[in-house]
């Protein structure tokens, strides 16, 4: 069975052509060494402001898929998109890119830490590398929350959904399964709006 590929694109303004392996594979080899404090907040800037393999509404959709999903959200959303792109290989090319290089540099650092945990400089470094994850966590919120304007049921749902989480502290395994009605009312109530007809219905 051939790969799945991509639509080509329609226009010049369209998306570029489908990533090779190798591009999956450097894409995200780059994308995890220039992370620091997690690899999600310069995702949506690499995948869908430079490299434009997807686009913001399409990020924040296969996103949500991924966080329903176990494990990591961006190791799951690299598997996704280089299936979605070139298949069993291009899922394998992206997750070897993300992981394997980063890996073998958090080891190194892991085992230097060990020897200087207790040094003063150090956890004051490190404090302010949490400073900056926070940073750059709130930024990438900030871009992920742009393709819900003029959706008001959508922003309802992500508040409901902040309130729970942030405020309240339901778990996140039950607060997911229990905004995916939610969602779904949201979508069929625009759809409705905007169509007059709404979701197909059994």
């Amino acid at each position: 069975m051939a790969d799945p590929v991509a639509p080509a694109p329609s226009s010049p303004l369209a998306s570029p052509p489908a990533p090779t392996c190798a591009a999956l594979f450097r894409g995200f080899l780059l994308l995890s060494l220039m992370s620091f404090g997690g690899t999600l907040p310069l995702a949506h800037r690499v995948l869908v402001e430079e490299r434009r393999w997807l686009t913001g509404a399409e990020f924040v959709d296969l996103l949500g898929l991924c966080q329903f999903l176990p494990g990591g959200n961006i190791v799951n959303l690299s598997a996704a998109i280089g299936f979605r792109f070139r298949g069993v290989r291009g899922a394998a090319a992206s997750l070897l890119g993300l992981l394997a290089v980063p890996s073998l540099i958090a080891i190194g650092f892991a085992t230097v830490y060990a020897h200087y945990k207790d040094d003063p400089r150090v956890r004051h470094l490190f404090a302010g590398l949490a400073a900056a994850a926070a940073g750059l966590l709130v930024s990438m919120a900030v871009k992920l929350a742009r393709p819900l304007r003029g959706k008001p049921p959508a922003i309802g749902v992500a508040l409901i959904g902040l309130m729970a989480l942030a405020v309240f502290r339901f778990p996140l395994a039950a607060t997911l399964p229990a905004l995916i009605p939610l969602g779904i009312a949201a979508a069929w109530w625009r759809e409705r709006k905007e169509t007059g007809k709404g979701l197909p219905t059994p």
